[in-house]
């Protein structure tokens, strides 16, 4: 039996709406997948830094038409932005490494490295945590620090010494200093110029003398036992230059501001948000200095907080472009 010949402007009309079909489809797909996802992200801080800087990510995001978007969660603070990320009614949060229950988030970026610092008033006779005794010591930022307090604590036997934490607020802190009513305080924030401003405008100026930086010895085997913290050396001259405060190095303790993406995110989407985060933080540098401290996360996978499978692929090069997943299916697909 002959097949049937179908006339030629028939087959060409054919393998032309075959064409056309195939197209389309390649073209729906590819628009559903660009276009922008939102995700939620909690943030807040002590003083709004953290939320401005997401703010200035979020508007360069929308500015690139980045496929992923930020809509901005406010919290009073980083325990509050944790306990909103713990729930799941968010997807991304900025949470501080030893805050809140952070057994559901993977690290997308670090934010920033804060560095805890006790310090006591120029003139002051306490060189080190001995010199504590019977001392009310001030806790700028309250219960955000209430696992480093209890650190502190444990290590150096301070319920024993007499050693009274109090919380204070950041406004109160250069009242209660002067009044004699803390002879320390301990404060955990960035190395950066606009802190460190901060930091030396909580206490009096005393000509050449300064505020001591009484050191964490113990630091490297604190972070042995609790791996949200890390030793750290403060650098000589941090608090001023000329003459050097400290005078030598000082070590302490550091921990690290994380933004942190829900597990359940796919990959796919997060490695996606990572590139367009870094892309922004590059883009914003001029304008943001302290965005310098915006770093990858690590990829190690016995990290404190290991990097988001999808981050990880960003870090590592391994992320996978749309038509490189979908390429084929979309354009010889019968």
């Amino acid at each position: 039996m002959d097949a049937i010949k179908l006339p030629i402007w028939l087959r060409i009309t054919l393998v032309a709406g075959a064409v056309v079909l195939i197209t389309s489809a390649g073209l729906f797909a590819w628009h559903w997948h660009a276009r922008p996802t939102i995700l939620s992200i909690a943030v807040g801080s002590l003083d709004g830094e953290a939320s401005r800087l997401v703010a200035a990510l979020a508007s360069k995001l929308a500015q690139q038409k980045a496929p992923v978007r930020l809509n901005i969660v406010e919290a009073p603070g980083a325990a509050e932005a944790a306990d909103a990320f713990s729930s799941g009614t968010v997807d991304l949060a900025v949470v501080r490494g030893d805050v809140g229950d952070l057994s559901h988030a993977q690290a997308v970026a670090v934010v920033a490295h804060t560095v805890a610092l006790l310090v006591a008033p120029p003139g002051s006779p306490i060189a080190d945590i001995a010199g504590l005794k019977r001392a009310n010591v001030g806790v700028v930022g309250g219960d955000i620090n209430q696992r480093l307090v209890k650190v502190l604590i444990d290590e150096y036997d301070l319920t024993r010494s007499g050693v009274v934490f109090k919380n204070i607020g950041l406004a109160d802190a250069r009242r209660m200093i002067d009044s004699k009513e803390v002879r320390a305080i301990l404060i955990v924030m960035p190395l950066a110029e606009k802190y460190l401003s901060l930091l030396r405008s909580l206490f009096p100026q005393a000509g050449k003398s300064g505020p001591t930086l009484i050191p964490i010895e113990s630091a490297p085997a604190i972070a042995q036992k609790e791996r949200a913290y890390e030793s750290f050396d403060i650098p000589k001259g941090t608090l001023r230059g000329s003459p050097p405060n400290p005078a030598e190095d000082v070590t302490t303790l550091r921990t690290s501001f994380y933004l942190v993406a829900q597990k359940t995110l796919s990959s796919d989407l997060v490695a996606d948000l990572t590139e367009s985060v870094m892309k922004a933080r590059r883009d914003l540098l001029a304008e943001l200095p302290i965005l310098a401290q915006v770093s990858a996360a690590d990829t190690d996978a016995s990290a404190y907080l290991p990097a988001h499978p999808g981050a990880a692929e960003f870090y590592n090069g391994t992320q996978v472009s749309f038509l490189d997943k979908w390429g084929n299916i979309i354009f010889w697909c019968p």
